[in-house]
């Protein structure tokens, strides 16, 4: 049976940092590898009456693009529950350390607009563990209340890198680089910005913050956020949204900061697909799509 744990305000990065660098330790740390048939903590952790910080938002705003205004911007949905989102990872019963997992894939679900004044309830928990041709992807939910009424799911799937069953199923051949076509807007994004983003968002993991912490993770120099890109794709098409709307993203190669990358956007009717490519070889940094709600 499940536990619901309520917490009195939301996490601070200064007491789940230290968790998140000590389960990198070896001995006294995670496992290095995940077991195909580990187990989730059976917790939620809840958060009542959470306010939005209207100058924080604001910040956000600027770093992506996003319009501030009376309604929240549909992705800072994640930027609100990402403490606890954090909480679930750095707990002692995950399986595997916050710190080095990658940000797969996302997908928001708001089933109508939300005032930044209305007072929220988040819960979140951890599902669906699975074997991935990469390495163990999970699941990380949240659900957003007003009262009792249920105004938006936030779904984070994160990977493990490692060698699982899958990792030697065919593949098919890797696209080829090849130029982009002209895009819609070229976005320009530095570490200022992302410094910026992060101050605004409170993902200050090490691998955005600077070239030599992001090198010690294997990268050649800071990367942005993907929620970063996320965010700024669909920052000339958000009004047009309705308010029940889902958008899923899937991030590919990381933007290596500085960076200019072709921003794409398509479309379809009341959808639209966006999508981020490298300026020179073509591959996707990001790809998505904004689809009614039904």
């Amino acid at each position: 049976m499940s536990k619901t744990v309520t917490l009195r305000e939301m996490p601070s990065a200064a007491t789940q940092y230290p968790k998140a660098v000590g389960a990198m330790l070896p001995m006294i740390g995670k496992p290095a590898r995940v077991a195909a048939n580990a187990t989730l903590p059976d917790t939620r952790f809840r958060v009542e009456n959470v306010r939005v910080d209207r100058s924080r938002l604001q910040e956000y705003c600027h770093a992506t693009g996003v319009q501030y205004g009376p309604d929240l911007p549909l992705t800072y949905l994640f930027v609100l529950q990402f403490p606890l989102a954090m909480e679930v990872m750095v707990a002692s019963d995950f399986p595997f350390g916050a710190v080095g997992a990658v940000h797969a894939e996302n997908r928001i679900e708001r089933l109508r607009q939300i005032g930044a004044d209305e007072p929220l309830t988040i819960e979140t928990h951890a599902e669906n563990l699975r074997e991935h041709r990469k390495g163990m992807l999970v699941d990380v939910v949240s659900e957003f209340f007003v009262g009792s009424e249920l105004v938006a799911v936030q779904t984070g799937s994160f990977l493990k890198q490692q060698r699982t069953s899958l990792s030697d199923e065919p593949r098919g051949p890797a696209p080829k680089d090849s130029t982009p076509p002209p895009p819609d807007r070229v976005l320009s994004v530095d570490l200022g910005l992302i410094r910026r983003y992060a101050a605004a968002s409170g993902d200050r993991n090490p691998i955005h913050m600077a070239d030599l912490s992001a090198k010690l993770f294997g990268f050649a120099s800071a990367i942005a956020h993907g929620m970063w890109s996320a965010a700024t794709a669909i920052a000339n098409v958000e009004a047009q949204l309705p308010g029940a709307v889902v958008y899923t993203v899937r991030f590919g190669k990381p933007i290596l900061l500085p960076a200019k990358v072709n921003l794409y956007t398509r479309r379809d009717g009341e959808s639209f697909e966006v999508s981020i490519l490298n300026r020179r070889k073509g591959y996707p940094h990001l790809t998505g799509t904004l689809q009614p709600r039904d």
